[in-house]
């Protein structure tokens, strides 16, 4: 996890509880569902064969190689820019449980 990914946390005193501003908790979902899309996304494009090497280019076992972070980026370039929604989803589902617990 990187450290723009780490909420920070504050502890609250004597109670011995702890809590997280909800601006920041809800930007580290964010990122959190956001990653999970992406990750989604990059095995999706993996099943569907995307960084397959082309026949005619043979680009010998450097293409193969590098295909995988080739994928990887493009996945994550899509779902910073919307994805499929399922970041969305998994961040609502997350809120709504979470307004639950007391």
């Amino acid at each position: 996890m990187d450290e723009e990914d780490q909420v920070q946390i504050q502890d609250l005193g004597p109670g011995g509880g702890i809590a997280a501003p909800a601006a920041q908790r809800d930007d580290a979902l964010r990122r959190s569902a956001r990653a999970f899309e992406a990750a989604f996304l990059a095995e999706m494009l993996r099943a569907a064969g995307a960084g397959q090497p082309a026949d005619s280019f043979g680009g010998g076992i450097g293409e193969e190689q590098f295909a995988s972070f080739l994928i990887d980026h493009q996945a994550e370039q899509f779902a910073a820019r919307g994805g499929i929604g399922l970041a969305e989803i998994i961040l609502r589902s997350v809120l709504s449980q979470s307004d639950k617990t007391p």
